[in-house]
């Protein structure tokens, strides 16, 4: 009976540390929802469409390609993902009818300001809007490709300029004008290779030395640049095809 009884016990004294583990957790969470993925504290933190726009950017030129305008959709196809990674924003519950991820609704999770500008602004965007629209519907409305002129006060303006200036104000980027023919042009050369040589390498090494054949295991923040990266790409070649004798 005694030994019954500490067992007892034991399980009971487990069972409630387990429980202040957990509450301890979730509490974490409330205070601080963009603590998830938030890097290591030596490198500079970028947002995931910082990261895009950097990876897409001419080193020297500072502008990213005239001809390959896929690059507006993934800066806001980052956006949506940056919200959902620090807990604003969710997809709605999968149903008995499998739907893609771009067909599910995009739904508010908290409405606390994120201290990006234009994060902020496409949640207040979100959040204003019913009936709920989908992931593509929206990027469709934050890049302003939409028909119905009632849905144009969604979009979000002067993207790329906004981002670069953040990567300017980060150190990464410069500010500069160079005269094109006719016209001047503001561009956003590189200053801080190093930390685009960083982004490059933590790319690399998470598909090839670091590879895990586990997207569950994979770091977040890594596999949605990934994700992004790649179907940027995709978008690219369907525009561009190169010449036959390349294939």
């Amino acid at each position: 009976m005694t030994t019954l009884t500490h067992r007892t016990r034991r399980t009971e004294v487990g069972k409630n540390s387990e429980k202040k583990v957990e509450s301890k957790e979730d509490t974490n969470e409330e205070r601080n929802p963009d603590s998830e993925d938030s890097g290591d504290s030596k490198d500079i933190r970028l947002t995931l469409m910082e990261e895009v726009l950097l990876l897409g950017l001419k080193d020297k030129e500072g502008y990213t390609s005239f001809w390959n305008d896929c690059i507006s959709s993934g800066l806001r196809g980052g956006i949506l993902i940056e919200l959902a990674m620090r807990r604003r924003i969710s997809l709605e519950p999968p149903t008995l009818r499998k739907k893609r991820l771009l067909d599910r609704k995009v739904l508010i999770k908290s409405d606390s300001p994120t201290g990006d500008v234009l994060l902020d602004e496409t949640l207040k965007h979100i959040k204003a809007t019913e009936p709920t629209e989908t992931v593509q519907t929206w990027i469709e409305l934050l890049t302003g490709e939409t028909w119905n002129p009632f849905k144009l006060q969604y979009q979000l303006k002067n993207v790329r300029e906004r981002i670069a200036k953040n990567l300017v104000e980060k150190g990464i980027l410069t500010t500069e004008k160079q005269n094109f023919l006719l016209f001047d042009m503001t561009t956003h050369p590189v200053t801080n290779t190093t930390e685009k040589q960083r982004l490059v390498k933590k790319l690399q090494d998470s598909v090839l030395e670091r590879w895990v054949n586990d997207p569950q295991r994979m770091d977040k923040r890594t596999l949605a640049l990934l994700v992004l990266i790649g179907v940027l790409a995709c978008q690219s070649l369907l525009q561009n095809p190169p010449p036959a004798r390349d294939y």
